[in-house]
């Protein structure tokens, strides 16, 4: 695994672990010489764990589209940005340059790039695992959602054993670098 795809939020959250799980996770990026990808962003998480990939001596690709270069402040300090039209073009050019994704606390832009990876890969346009980063027990009620979709026949257990859920960063990594090695690619439906 060398470039990591990681959704998270523009803001920083109300808990201060958010931040602080955001700058460990970059740090550790840069220490296993894992390449960033992300939003393009320096608000929020963004741009904390791109400064901590970036401060580690790591690589970071921010991929981000014209019209929220202003908005959501572009990161002018990455090793390379892309502008792309729209997100749409953001969503794939993340896919293109990574080996995984991985979504730390965020909103509903952070949920909408972590179930269109999901998605893409149930369609077969990639066979990239992805899976959330439980920070602070962050996304536990969206994974008891997630059992309820399956447990109502909406999702194959296949297809829901697919989202890695690791609650601190070495699992995360370790887990989506061995997905990585043996991902021969689509779970059938």
């Amino acid at each position: 695994m060398q470039n990591l795809a990681v959704y998270c939020g523009s803001a920083t959250g109300t808990n201060p672990v958010f931040a602080d799980t955001a700058r460990k996770l970059g740090a550790t990026m840069a220490e296993r010489n894992i390449n960033l990808v992300y939003g393009g962003g320096k608000l929020g998480l963004m741009g904390i764990i791109a400064d901590a990939v970036l401060d580690g001596g790591g690589q970071v690709y921010g991929v981000i589209p014209d019209m929220l270069k202003d908005h959501e402040v572009a990161h002018t300090g990455v090793t390379e940005l892309f502008i792309v039209r729209n997100m749409h073009e953001r969503k794939a050019k993340m896919t293109e340059l990574c080996d995984a994704f991985v979504a730390l606390p965020g909103g509903i832009g952070t949920l909408d790039e972590l179930f269109e990876a999901w998605t893409w890969n149930a369609l077969g346009y990639h066979a990239k695992p992805f899976g959330l980063l439980n920070v602070a027990n962050y996304w536990d009620s969206m994974v008891t959602f997630l059992d309820s979709v399956e447990t109502n026949g909406f999702m194959s257990t296949a297809r829901r054993k697919q989202l890695i859920v690791e609650d601190n960063i070495d699992g995360a990594l370790e887990s989506l670098k061995a997905a990585c090695t043996d991902n021969e690619g689509k779970v059938t439906w």
